[in-house]
């Protein structure tokens, strides 16, 4: 009977690991606690990011604001408390990225679409070859890690595969490496309008 016991007694519940967790902050508790949620953080990330990639980032950025907001917080379900601040994580994310600059212009400088359309083509050219100038920038592992990425389309285990780096290292690359190109972009993208002085 005490075998019978024994597999009836429960795992410490995830009230008792919070409890731990806010009393000695100690991270390996944390990070059995969520262990047990990843998979739902994860199907939360990518059913609002749509992007296997993004939704693994999400999971691990969703760690980290864990480790501080739940010393903050009184949790009494941390399961659906786990998926309210995975949602809100992703939707300030989506919102960040809506959150682009809009210019109004006079619409006596608006082009016809003939125009618009074969001026298009020649910004498309010269965006471009700012954009292979750009990758010329980088250091080569992050330019080696960034073309696998968005050129062969490769996912992290593929290019972890590939060059051998670890998984987090190649993550990091790819974010630093879009970084460094956006701020490259923009740069060539003011000098050529002449605003650069």
């Amino acid at each position: 009977m005490s075998f019978l016991k024994n597999i009836s007694t429960p795992l410490t519940t995830d009230k008792e690991l919070v409890l731990t967790y806010q009393q000695t902050g100690n991270l390996e508790v944390l990070g059995n606690l969520y262990q047990r949620y990843m998979d739902l953080v994860y199907g939360v990330c990518l059913k609002y990011l749509e992007d296997s990639e993004n939704a693994k980032d999400a999971v691990m950025q969703v760690f980290e604001e864990l480790v501080v907001k739940l010393q903050k917080h009184e949790v009494d379900n941390f399961k659906s408390w786990l998926y309210t601040l995975a949602k809100n994580y992703c939707l300030m994310q989506l919102r960040s990225h809506k959150n682009r600059k809009v210019i109004s212009m006079n619409e006596q400088l608006m082009q016809n679409g003939e125009e618009m359309h074969l001026n298009g083509e020649l910004q498309k050219e010269q965006q471009f070859t700012q954009l292979e100038a750009c990758l010329q920038t980088l250091q080569e592992e992050q330019r080696k890690v960034v073309e696998l990425f968005y050129l062969q389309q490769k996912c992290y285990n593929e290019i972890t595969a590939a060059t051998g780096m670890d998984w987090n290292k190649v993550r990091s690359l790819i974010q630093n490496g879009r970084r460094n190109l956006k701020i490259c972009m923009e740069k060539k993208e003011k000098i050529a309008s002449g605003i650069m002085e």
